[in-house]
């Protein structure tokens, strides 16, 4: 996602290691980089913010839209947001 986003121009690749060493960088975080994925998405998300491409509202529900179809989707078969039971036919 971040490298079609970068391909797209949303942002360049030193605005994407500025803003995920931030994450990496904030106080609480592991030492042994157990929590490298959540750091990544949260620069992800800042960046989302920042460029106006998505709000706080918008990428909550997209979280939880992601966790339905993940509970939803049988073992083996791929999780598609489709899968989200409440999701309407966006």
């Amino acid at each position: 996602m971040v490298v079609g986003l970068h391909e797209k121009g949303l942002f360049n690749w030193t605005e994407w290691a500025e803003s995920l060493s931030r994450q990496l960088h904030q106080p609480g975080t592991a030492v042994d980089g157990s929590d490298y994925y959540e750091c990544w998405v949260r620069a992800l998300e800042d960046l989302l913010r920042e460029r106006a491409v998505a709000a706080d509202a918008d990428i909550g529900e997209l979280q939880k839209s992601w966790q339905r179809a993940a509970e939803a989707t049988p073992h083996g078969s791929p999780i598609v947001l489709d899968n989200d039971p409440q999701r309407s036919g966006c």
